[in-house]
């Protein structure tokens, strides 16, 4: 099924629902985004424009439970703050992110009872508030966020790769409203929705295990940003701690290929939804169309 906000993508894996919405494109430098893989090698699938970037997706989920009246959304994009020097840096249509592809499928942020969240960089994290007027407030205003402390703790330092990348205004009104669970290693969110510990990209970073009767789906986060970035050397320039990033990488990988789990990659345009199957002694990706 072709990944629109009017037709999203939609998963039953029994008794718990999952659906796919696209919280808005930005662009990023394509060299930054394959660290040490030459060009001509990444962009044979990926290609760059004229300033060398890439287009990516800010893809999230939205999760509803038959034995629970929460609604949990999985990353939120990047949001509607941005001025004009940003919008044209980023490529960002501030008037396509998370709240408008929500609200066509008649899904109102006071719905939302959970987000959770892999990280905290601006292109996951952008979404959890918006402009009203002059000011910023909670896009999901009866949500709790959830987070790794690791992951809070270093975007208040701004410890970081990119200084640009963890920004006060997606934090600061979550603060004001006390709507923080800082989590503490792996754990179940919610029920059914447990953390997988996936650090390296960030050493807080996370990807989110959401249990079905029947079938496991899994949110990658930026552990494996695009399905370009499956390869084991194939890491971002921005990741913090590259072969943390790989030994994490194996390990998603290793357990969806084992346990037949369907993987959400976050940043991926045009095969988001993939299954993984073991290569040699490596792994490929199967698109779910």
């Amino acid at each position: 099924m072709k990944n629109t906000p009017q037709t999203p993508l939609a998963f039953d894996l029994g008794g718990r629902s999952v659906r796919l919405f696209r919280g808005g494109e930005l662009k990023l430098d394509g060299g930054a985004m394959f660290g040490i893989i030459p060009k001509p090698l990444w962009e044979r699938t990926t290609p760059a424009d004229d300033k060398n970037r890439i287009t990516l997706a800010c893809n999230c989920l939205l999760v509803e439970s038959a034995d629970s009246d929460r609604r949990v959304l999985v990353e939120t994009g990047h949001g509607d703050k941005y001025d004009e020097k940003q919008r044209r840096i980023f490529g960002i249509d501030p008037a396509h992110w998370v709240k408008p592809a929500l609200r066509d499928a008649g899904v109102e942020p006071d719905t939302i009872s959970d987000v959770v969240l892999t990280h905290l960089h601006f292109d996951h994290a952008g979404g959890l508030t918006r402009l009203d007027g002059e000011h910023v407030a909670t896009t999901f205003p009866k949500a709790t966020a959830h987070v790794q402390r690791a992951e809070l703790r270093d975007t208040r330092a701004n410890f970081g790769i990119m200084t640009e990348s963890y920004r006060d205004e997606n934090l600061t009104p979550l603060d004001d409203a006390q709507a923080w669970n800082e989590l503490d290693g792996e754990c179940e969110i919610v029920p059914g929705i447990h953390a997988m510990l996936t650090p390296g990209h960030t050493r807080g970073h996370q990807s989110i295990v959401i249990a079905g009767a029947d079938r496991t789906l899994v949110y990658t986060g930026d552990v494996m940003p695009t399905a370009a970035h499956v390869g084991a050397p194939w890491n971002m320039a921005y990741d913090l701690q590259p072969l943390d990033n790989r030994a994490s990488k194996h390990k998603l990988l290793s357990a969806a290929a084992e346990r037949d789990w369907i993987l959400i990659i976050d940043h991926e345009l045009t095969t988001p939804a993939v299954t993984v199957a073991r290569e040699r002694d490596w792994f490929g990706l199967v698109p779910i169309r």
